[in-house]
């Protein structure tokens, strides 16, 4: 890559990374060009050479957003931590996460990730969807999950829960109780935490 195309490279990200933390801050829909552009210290007419439109340009946010928490999430799950570990930090996380992104930013990932054939649809399939059933199985080895539970059942749960999030108003309820829902989802409403007898 010659000196021009990096720079171009470069430009192009710092303008995706403010175009993600102004979206995440206030919601796509309140965020102008021009902030994103004044922020990133380039002309709205680089963003559009760049990203063609806002439309665009929120896509690429949203599966900038995505890259990163799957990196995070998959890096943690190769980790040497217990399933307990491994689960708190997946409640904390989702719990941090909803704490500091607007509403509309997280609609808009939702009605992304709710879309059959999207980036995200795509991850949460081939790799999100695997590593959660490979825990699923850690959790059975160290006694945490009923081993008579199957895969094909959570995968089912997991599913019927994502059918949910398509629903917006479902979605507004949803965020603020991402702890809980998450702690119903791996402990069930007994809220057990320990290993199974």
């Amino acid at each position: 890559m010659n000196g021009f195309e990096r720079r171009k490279q470069q430009k192009k990200a710092i303008i995706l990374q403010t175009a993600l933390k102004l979206f995440m801050e206030k919601g796509p829909q309140k965020v102008a060009v021009t902030d994103i552009a004044k922020q990133a210290g380039v002309s709205q007419v680089t963003i559009y050479n760049y990203f063609g439109s806002k439309d665009d340009l929120i896509d690429a946010a949203l599966i900038l957003y995505t890259d990163q928490i799957w990196e995070e999430f998959n890096s943690f799950l190769d980790s040497d931590k217990t399933f307990p570990e491994k689960v708190s930090r997946i409640i904390f996380d989702k719990k941090t996460a909803a704490a500091h992104v607007h509403l509309d930013f997280f609609d808009a990932l939702m009605n992304e990730y709710t879309n059959e054939k999207s980036y995200i649809d795509t991850l949460y399939t081939e790799k999100a969807l695997p590593r959660l059933m490979e825990l699923f199985n850690e959790g059975k080895e160290q006694g945490y999950v009923d081993p008579g539970l199957s895969n094909d059942v959570l995968i089912l749960y997991i599913q019927l829960f994502k059918e949910g999030l398509k629903n917006k108003q479902i979605t507004e309820i949803a965020l603020p109780l991402t702890e809980e829902l998450t702690t119903i989802f791996f402990y069930g409403v007994a809220g057990k935490q320990g290993k199974t007898d």
